[in-house]
């Protein structure tokens, strides 16, 4: 589909360390396309065949495949033994996702989720500012993903989605609030939906506090139009106790304290493959795989295992329970 095109050539820049020995589509012309414009050896339009296929030795698999084949995926990779890494959002409801990280324990082998935002470039440089204690103590946080881009024309299967922008867009902007501020104790969320021929909520507005009592508003539309579309940057707005941080569109950062004003940029590296409509984003899939893969080799433990984006798939799901029900929801209630 249309992220493995990008998923791929991120795994290639990594070509010291790792090789690319097969490929799996239900349809195998799809196999063969990419297979032939990245070199890649073997296709399969049946994952038992590739899992069991002693012609290469797999020491992972990576699913970029829809998040309802997520499950199955992981269930074969791991009880082959294989390590796994799969795409966000973990899994198409929570209790599933527990199972995939239980069962990828019970099977003693590693689970990972490819979450990238947090690897952009400049929510790096937000995380650093704010770890150098710029502006004090924050207690106060916007987060603002706010388009009109045709999402829908690159991914239609998000049109069908029951579950729709928390689920594909909230498993990335609540895992950059976690990602800045530490786990959160509980949510408040209100959702709406205006694209015309959607199944799910396109508009959330979230407000989650931390367990450090940070307060961080994440809002998240898909129909919104304005002059200034960021897309698919995500925007953020940090108050601390001694000043604040701007991060704003086309990766400029504003610091402002009692020592004046600070003006920086922190963009992304650019990659041939890469889309330049999702430059910040193709970039940090390089990152995140880098990451992963240190902690294949033993070079560390990754950012994103299973365990951790479990934390925020629970907000994701607190989310949804919390806009049903009109109810702000305590994350430690969540099963």
């Amino acid at each position: 589909g249309f992220w493995a095109g990008y998923q791929i050539p991120a795994w290639l820049e990594l070509q010291s360390s790792v090789e690319l020995v097969a490929l799996y589509n239900r349809e195998i012309g799809k196999a063969r396309q990419y297979a032939d414009q990245f070199a890649v050896p073997n296709v399969y339009d049946d994952a038992d065949h590739l899992l069991e296929d002693h012609a290469h030795q797999l020491d992972f698999i990576d699913i970029i495949t829809d998040v309802h084949t997520h499950p199955l995926f992981t269930f074969k990779g791991a009880e082959m033994g294989l390590a796994v890494i799969t795409q966000k959002p973990m899994a198409p409801d929570l209790k599933t996702a527990k199972k995939m990280v239980e069962f990828c324990n019970t099977k003693n082998v590693k689970f990972f989720v490819h979450e990238n935002f947090r690897w952009q470039a400049p929510l790096q440089k937000l995380k650093e500012l704010i770890g150098q204690n710029k502006i004090g103590k924050p207690f106060k946080c916007r987060l603002s993903f706010l388009t009109a881009f045709p999402v829908f024309d690159n991914q239609p299967a998000l049109r069908e989605l029951d579950d729709m922008i928390i689920a594909d867009l909230g498993s990335h902007t609540f895992d950059i609030a976690r990602f800045l501020f530490g786990e959160v104790a509980h949510v408040y969320c209100q959702v709406n939906s205006i694209t015309p021929g959607i199944k799910g909520e396109d508009v959330a507005n979230a407000l989650l506090t931390h367990v450090n009592g940070v307060q961080s508003f994440v809002e998240m539309s898909f129909a919104t139009r304005h002059g200034s579309d960021a897309f698919p940057q995500t925007l953020a707005f940090v108050e601390g106790s001694e000043g604040s941080i701007l991060l704003n569109k086309d990766y400029s950062i504003t610091v402002i304290s009692a020592m004046g004003m600070e003006q920086m940029e922190a963009p992304p590296l650019l990659y041939n493959w890469a889309s330049p409509d999702y430059a910040v984003v193709h970039s940090s899939i390089v990152d995140c795989n880098r990451n992963i893969l240190n902690d294949l080799l033993g070079k560390g433990k990754a950012d994103t295992t299973g365990e951790d984006n479990y934390k925020t798939m629970q907000l994701v799901y607190a989310a949804y329970e919390s806009a049903r029900s009109n109810k702000v929801v305590f994350i430690k209630e969540m099963n």
